[in-house]
C-alpha cells in the first residue's frame, strides 16, 4: 500500500489514508503477524472445550470401541464395559487438556509488546504508544528508534535505517527527502520512505505516516502469512491413512468372524458378538496416538537440551524427512555484520590482520578509517553503534590496540561534510602533525577520479594513468569476491575552516579497505553434513548476487555447474521454467517474500520435504509455507519465531543438522514402536481368529486386551522411544516422505514376529483349556501374550541384537520391563483384582509354562539377530 504513496503530497497522504476504511493500526498489524495462520486459530478459539471433548471422538477407531463397549454392557461383561468406556473418557479428556494447553502456549508466543513512538501534535511533541498512530501523524526518529508504520520522510538530518527484518540486506538504507518518480519507484527505489519493522541506526528524520496496519509493508507480509497453510507432517498422513484402512479391516474381519460364528458353529448371539468384539479390542493399538506423542516430546526434550527449540511436536518426525534447507543468509548463514576483510595500500594487497602500522600508507590508511567515521565498539561487551560498515573499520582498529574514542579524542573532528548518496563521500576536518587534513572515505569511483596524488612508502607521487588502472583492477577483483570496497584519501588544507563541497578535490589517495557479512564458522560443516545427509543447501536473501554467490561459494553451497538468480529473472521465469532450472539453481538474491514462498512451493511440488530457515519479518511467510520453519532465537524477529516450528537458540546453522539426526531418531523410535504393538496386536488377533474358526472359546475377554495395550504395552513403547540415537543416522539419504510408514518390510515382519507370539500363546491356550476349561485357557493366554510382549520390547528397540545394542544403553526398556511383569502378577495373584479382569487362580507348573512360552518368541527372534550381526561384520 505504501508503495502509492511516493510522490503524493502530504494533504494528499492523509486524506487518502484517514478515508480509507480498511485501515488498522501498527499494533493490530503486529497482531496479525504475532498470529501466523489467524484464520485457522480464530476457528479454534470459537470452539469451547466442550466441544473440543466431544471432536475427540470423531475418530473411527474410538467409534469401533464404543460399539464393543456396548456390546460388551448388552452381553452382561460389565467389568469390560466399565473398563472401556473408562479409556475412552480419560482418552479424550487428554485430547482437550493438551488441546487448551496448547492454545495457551500459541497465545502466549503470539503476545507482542507494543513499542511507542515520538509524534508532533499540535506543534507539541508528545510520546504515544504505537497502537495510537494514524496516517498523517508526524512521526519524530532518532537513532535507536524502532519504526511503527510506514511513512514519507518529511526532514530529513542524515537519517539511514537497518531495513534486514524486511529485505534480509545487511547494510544500512539512507534515507532521503527527494519525491521519486515512477520510473525510480518501479526499480524498487524508496529512499524517501521508512518502513515498519525496521531500525534507526543514525540521524533523525521526521516522517509523515502513510500506511498503518495491514496498509504496511510488514502488512503485506500478514497477509501472506494468512494465505499460507500449514502442511499435515510425512507421519501424520501415513498414521491417518493407517488408521483408515486399519478401522476398514477391522469392521470386515469382525463381521466374517461374527458371521462364521453364528452360521457355522450355531454360537448364541451374544457369544458370537463377544468374539467379533474381542477381535475390534485387539486389532486397535488404542495406545498407539499417546505412544507417538510420548515419543516425539522425549524428541523435543533432547532437542531442547542441543538449544532447538521445537514449537510444534509433530515437527520432530518431520525433520528427519528433510531433504531441501532453503536457508536465508543474513543472520542465519553469515555473522549479520560486516568485517574488513583485506586490504590495498602502497601497492600491496594484504590481509586486513596483517596490517603493518610501521608502514605509512597503511598507518595513515587505518587513521583516516577511524577518524572519518563515527560508530563506536565496546570489546568488553561485544556491543556497537552505529553503521555496519563503520562498526567494521572501528573493529579493524581495535585489532591493532587503537581505541577508537581516545584516538578521536586525540585527533578531535573540527568540521565535517556528512556522507550523502549523490556524492557518495564523507569527509571530516582533524588537526593531524600540526596541519588541516581532510580525511574522506567513499565510493572507489568517485574518489580515484578527484584524486591527483597517491600515498606511498617513498613518499605523496603523481596519480598516473597506470596507477588508477591497477587500482581498478584491484577494485574488480574484490567485488567480484563479493566484497563491499570503500576508497580512502586525504588532502591537507591551508587552515581550519568551514568546509564546502569543493574541497573534496586533489586529493591523495591512499588506499582500499573491502569487508564482508562473514560465514558463520559452523556453517562450512554444517552444509557439509547436510550434503551427506543427502540434503541439498539453497540459499535465499536479499543480498546482491554477486555478494550472495560469494558467500555460498565459501559455505559450500555454491558449486561447479549451479547457478545464481535475482528476482527480476525469477519473475520472468514461468513455474514450468522454473522447476525444470530449480535442481540447479543454489542462489537466489534480491527476493521478495512472494518469491520465497515460491521458491519453496516449488522444491515440494517435486515431493521434496522442505525446511526454511531465516530471522527477519520477510522471512515469516515462507517459514510458515514449509514443512518445518526453522527461526533464529537471539538475532530473530518475534514474526519469525511464531511462524517458525523449530527455533534455535543458539543461531547456531550447525543446530539444524543436530535436529535432523534428532529427527531421523525419533522417526526410527517410532517405527520400532509402532512395529512393537503392531506385532503384539498381531499375535491377539490371530489368536481370536484361530479359536474362531477352530470353534473354541474365545481366548480372551475385552478388558484383558485393553489391559495389555494400555499398560504393559505402553511401558516398553515409550522406552522404545527413548531409544538413543544410532550411529549412521546422518549417512542415511532423507526418508521419502510418499512411503508409508507401515512399508513391505515392516508388515512382514510385524506378521512375522506376531505369529511367533500366537504360536506360543495357542500353546498356553491347550494346556490351559485341557487342564482346567475354558477359565484357566483364557487365564493362561493372557498372562502368556502379555509377558511375551513385554519380552517382545527388547526386540523392537533397534536392528541389531540386544547384545549388539547392550542391555544398559536403555535402561528405560529394563524398567518397563520390571514394571510391566509387576502389574501382570498383581492381576495374577491378588484376589481383589481376580473378578475384574476375570482371571483364574494359577498354580508354580502354569506359571512356568506361561515364562517359557513367553520367552521362547523372544530367543528365536534374538538367535535369527545375531546371525544377522555376525554376518553383516
Amino acid at each position: 500500500m505504501a508503495d502509492n504513496f511516493y510522490s503524493l503530497s502530504v494533504q494528499e497522504t492523509m486524506q487518502r489514508e484517514k478515508t480509507d476504511p480498511q485501515g488498522l493500526t501498527a499494533a493490530q498489524a503486529a497482531e496479525r503477524l504475532a498470529q501466523y495462520g489467524a484464520n485457522k486459530l480464530d476457528e479454534g478459539k470459537r470452539k469451547s472445550t466442550f466441544v473440543v471433548f466431544l471432536e475427540q471422538f470423531k475418530d473411527l477407531l474410538v467409534a469401533i470401541l464404543a460399539v464393543a463397549a456396548i456390546i460388551s454392557m448388552i452381553s452382561g461383561q460389565a467389568e469390560s464395559t466399565i473398563v472401556i468406556f473408562a479409556v475412552l473418557i480419560l482418552n479424550a479428556v487428554l485430547g482437550t487438556v493438551q488441546y487448551v494447553k496448547a492454545e495457551k502456549s500459541l497465545a502466549g508466543l503470539k503476545a507482542m509488546s507494543t513499542p511507542t513512538a515520538k509524534v508532533l501534535r499540535d506543534g507539541t511533541r508528545i510520546e504515544i504508544p504505537s497502537e495510537q498512530i494514524v496516517p498523517g501523524d508526524m512521526v519524530l526518529l532518532e537513532a535507536g528508534d524502532m519504526v511503527v508504520a510506514d511513512g514519507r520522510v518529511f526532514e530529513n538530518f542524515s537519517l539511514k535505517v537497518n531495513e534486514s527484518s524486511l529485505t534480509g540486506e545487511s547494510v544500512d538504507v539512507e534515507k532521503s527527502t527527494e519525491p521519486l518518480q515512477a520510473e525510480k519507484v518501479a526499480l524498487g527505489d524508496r529512499k524517501n520512505m521508512v518502513f515498519s519493522g525496521s531500525l534507526v541506526t543514525y540521524g533523525r528524520a521526521s516522517v509523515i505516516v502513510t500506511g498503518t496496519g495491514m496498509h504496511t509493508e510488514l502488512g503485506k507480509i500478514a497477509s501472506l502469512m494468512n494465505q499460507t497453510q500449514q502442511r499435515r507432517t510425512p507421519l501424520q498422513k501415513s498414521l491417518d491413512d493407517f488408521s483408515k484402512k486399519l478401522s476398514i479391516v477391522i469392521m470386515a474381519i469382525s463381521a466374517v468372524v461374527f458371521l462364521l460364528s453364528v452360521f457355522r458353529s450355531g454360537m448364541p448371539i451374544l457369544d458370537s458378538l463377544m468374539f467379533a468384539v474381542a477381535l475390534a479390542v485387539a486389532a486397535i493399538p488404542e495406545a498407539l496416538s499417546s505412544i507417538v506423542t510420548i515419543v516425539q516430546a522425549v524428541g523435543t526434550q533432547k532437542m531442547a537440551k542441543q538449544h532447538a527449540i521445537i514449537k510444534d511436536l509433530k515437527a520432530v518426525e518431520t525433520l528427519g524427512s528433510v531433504s531441501v534447507i532453503c536457508s536465508d543468509k543474513t543472520g542465519t548463514l553469515t555473522q549479520n555484520r560486516m568485517r574488513v576483510q583485506q586490504i590495498y595500500a602502497d601497492h600491496a594487497m594484504l590481509d586486513g590482520k596483517d596490517l603493518e602500522l610501521a608502514n605509512d600508507p597503511q598507518r595513515l590508511l587505518l587513521k583516516t578509517a577511524l577518524l572519518a567515521s563515527d560508530a563506536t565498539f565496546d570489546e568488553a561487551t561485544g556491543a556497537s553503534i552505529g553503521d555496519p560498515t563503520e562498526v567494521a573499520l572501528v573493529q579493524l582498529g581495535g585489532l591493532f590496540g587503537v581505541e577508537e574514542t581516545t584516538y578521536r579524542e586525540q585527533h578531535p573532528r573540527l568540521k565535517e561534510l556528512a556522507f550523502d548518496s549523490d556524492r557518495k563521500l564523507m569527509s571530516t576536518l582533524h588537526w593531524i602533525e600540526g596541519k588541516a587534513t581532510l580525511l574522506t572515505k567513499g565510493a572507489i569511483d568517485v574518489l580515484l577520479q578527484r584524486s591527483t596524488h597517491l600515498f606511498t612508502s617513498a613518499g605523496v607521487v603523481p596519480m598516473t594513468d597506470e596507477e588508477r588502472t591497477e587500482i581498478l583492477r584491484v577494485n574488480h577483483e574484490l567485488s567480484e569476491q563479493g566484497l563491499r570496497v570503500l576508497a580512502f584519501a586525504c588532502r591537507e588544507l591551508p587552515e581550519v575552516r568551514g568546509l564546502t563541497f569543493d574541497d573534496e578535490q586533489d586529493f591523495t589517495f591512499i588506499g582500499l579497505i573491502s569487508m564482508i557479512d562473514p560465514p558463520r564458522e559452523e556453517s562450512v560443516q554444517a552444509v557439509a553434513d547436510a550434503k551427506r545427509a543427502g540434503i541439498r543447501t539453497v540459499m535465499i536473501t536479499g543480498d546482491h548476487k554477486v555478494t550472495a554467490s560469494a558467500i555460498a561459494k565459501q559455505i559450500g553451497i555454491f558449486e561447479d555447474g549451479d547457478i545464481a538468480v535475482d528476482g527480476t529473472e525469477l519473475d520472468g521465469m514461468t513455474d514450468g521454467e522454473l522447476d525444470e532450472k530449480l535442481q540447479n539453481i543454489a542462489v537466489y538474491a534480491r527476493v521478495s517474500p512472494e518469491h520465497k514462498i515460491r521458491i519453496v512451493t516449488a522444491w515440494q511440488r517435486r515431493g521434496c520435504i522442505v525446511s526454511m530457515t531465516g530471522d527477519g519479518v520477510n522471512d515469516a511467510p515462507a517459514l510458515k509455507q514449509a514443512d518445518i520453519g526453522v527461526a533464529m532465537g537471539i538475532t530473530g524477529t518475534e514474526v519469525s519465531k511464531d511462524a517458525a516450528s523449530m527455533i534455535l537458540s543458539d543461531d547456531n546453522f550447525a543446530t539444524i543438522v543436530k535436529a535432523v539426526v534428532n529427527g531421523r531418531s525419533v522417526f526410527a523410535n517410532i517405527k520400532n514402536a509402532i512395529k512393537f504393538l503392531l506385532s503384539g496386536n498381531m499375535s491377539a488377533i490371530l489368536c481370536v481368529l484361530f479359536t474362531s474358526f477352530m470353534m473354541l472359546p474365545v481366548p480372551f475377554a475385552p478388558v484383558h486386551l485393553l489391559f495389555i495395550n494400555l499398560l504393559t504395552d505402553s511401558l516398553p513403547a515409550i522406552a522404545i522411544g527413548m531409544e538413543p540415537a544410532r550411529r549412521g543416522l546422518l549417512d542415511q539419504k532423507p526418508r521419502d516422505p510418499k512411503e508409508s510408514i507401515l512399508n513391505r518390510s515392516l508388515l512382514l515382519k510385524i506378521f512375522g514376529q506376531g505369529l511367533l507370539i500366537a504360536v506360543a500363546v495357542m500353546l498356553a491356550f491347550y494346556s490351559g483349556y485341557g487342564a482346567g476349561g475354558a477359565a484357566l485357557a483364557s487365564t493362561m493366554a493372557f498372562a502368556t501374550l502379555t509377558l511375551a510382549r513385554l519380552f517382545h520390547g527388547f526386540n523392537c528397540r533397534g536392528r541389531g541384537s540386544i547384545f549388539r545394542l547392550k542391555f544398559t544403553s536403555n535402561p528405560f526398556s529394563l524398567l518397563a520391563f520390571f514394571a510391566g511383569v509387576g502389574l501382570l502378577a498383581l492381576v495374577l495373584f491378588v484376589p481383589a483384582l481376580e473378578g475384574l479382569f476375570l482371571v483364574a487362580p494359577l498354580t508354580g507348573e502354569h506359571v512356568m509354562q506361561i515364562v517359557l512360552l513367553a520367552f521362547a518368541p523372544t530367543l528365536l527372534i534374538q538367535v535369527f539377530k545375531v546371525i544377522r550381526d555376525r554376518v553383516e561384520r
